[in-house]
């Protein structure tokens, strides 16, 4: 079930799923961002709650985004933050209502649990890509509008764009091929702390010949280990027709390598798969990140790096 495209004039609904903003001026910064890009913001009702690290209780943090879905008006969903929360209202969501008013739902980090549990119970194609307060480089705002204004069947790709007076070669933006291949099915994923964390919960869609795309942030390389262990245990990694890893920001293995390193802990799960796979795409905790629509078929191409949409993901 595909969304309708986003245009200008549009509403979008600013709601906060997750962890607490405690500053005014976040959620003011965020209602100019999407201004600037042409649309009218409506700002949820609790979107400044607070619950200890959570913005408000689990009911009200869920009321902002069911009356979201509900408003005929609102034609999109942008989640201010990530942080933690968003499994604890999976529960409470008004899956009906999603159904009967598809509209974009974007975010990234906590919000996986989210897409998963969304695109489990419904069907919906949401997107992965930058929360409200995110950094809106011209970068992050052309694969937003590809993808959810023009409705482009986009190919994902690395920036690979350097300046030869700095460096003879690229440097950053890299990826690292671990199996070639070319691939296709539905793309899924996301953080992987989050999605570990509801695996065997009736919020995960089936992951049967699924392209998995993965990103993670601030952690050690034997918790990594931990995460991929149950998802292997769970099934979901042998299910995967592809593994996309993105980044996995400072989740360096300390000082003295007491510790596999991260490259260490992907061999040592990925490459058994026998399956496309590589890590580096710009996916995650990163300034510059691709607008990706969980649950819509996708390509990828490992040795290329590419993830490349078979059909548009909205209306």
């Amino acid at each position: 079930m595909r969304p309708p495209r986003l245009r200008p004039g549009d509403v979008v609904g600013l709601v906060n799923p997750a962890g607490a903003t405690w500053n005014p001026v976040d959620v003011d910064i965020v209602r100019e961002t999407f201004e600037a890009l042409g649309l009218r913001v409506r700002v949820g009702l609790h979107v400044l709650d607070r619950y200890g690290y959570l913005a408000g209780r689990d009911e009200d943090r869920a009321a902002d985004v069911n009356r979201m879905f509900a408003d005929p008006e609102v034609k999109g969903i942008v989640c201010i933050r990530g942080g933690w929360g968003c499994a604890r209202i999976l529960p409470l969501l008004d899956y009906d209502a999603v159904r009967q008013n598809p509209k974009v739902l974007l975010g990234y980090s906590d919000i996986t649990a989210l897409h998963m549990g969304i695109h489990a119970r419904t069907g919906l194609v949401t997107f992965h890509g930058p929360v409200g307060i995110a950094r809106w480089s011209s970068f992050n705002v052309d694969w937003l509008r590809r993808v959810l204004f023009e409705g482009e069947a986009v190919t994902f790709r690395n920036d690979v764009a350097f300046d030869p007076a700095q460096t003879l070669v690229q440097r950053e933006n890299r990826n690292r091929l671990l199996s070639p291949g070319v691939a296709r099915g539905r793309l899924l994923g996301g953080n992987l702390t989050v999605l570990s964390a509801i695996v065997g919960s009736r919020y995960l869609p089936d992951f049967t010949g699924c392209v998995l795309f993965l990103e993670d942030v601030e952690e050690a390389p034997y918790r990594i280990d931990r995460m991929l262990t149950q998802l292997k245990l769970a099934g979901i990694l042998d299910a995967a027709a592809a593994v996309v890893f993105g980044r996995c920001t400072d989740c360096d293995p300390g000082a003295g390598y007491g510790s596999l390193t991260l490259d260490d802990v992907l061999v040592d799960h990925l490459l058994p798969l026998g399956v496309p796979t590589w890590h580096g795409a710009q996916i995650g905790h990163i300034d510059k990140q691709f607008t990706l629509p969980v649950g819509a078929e996708v390509e990828v191409d490992a040795v290329a790096g590419t993830i490349r949409m078979l059909a548009p993901a909205v209306e």
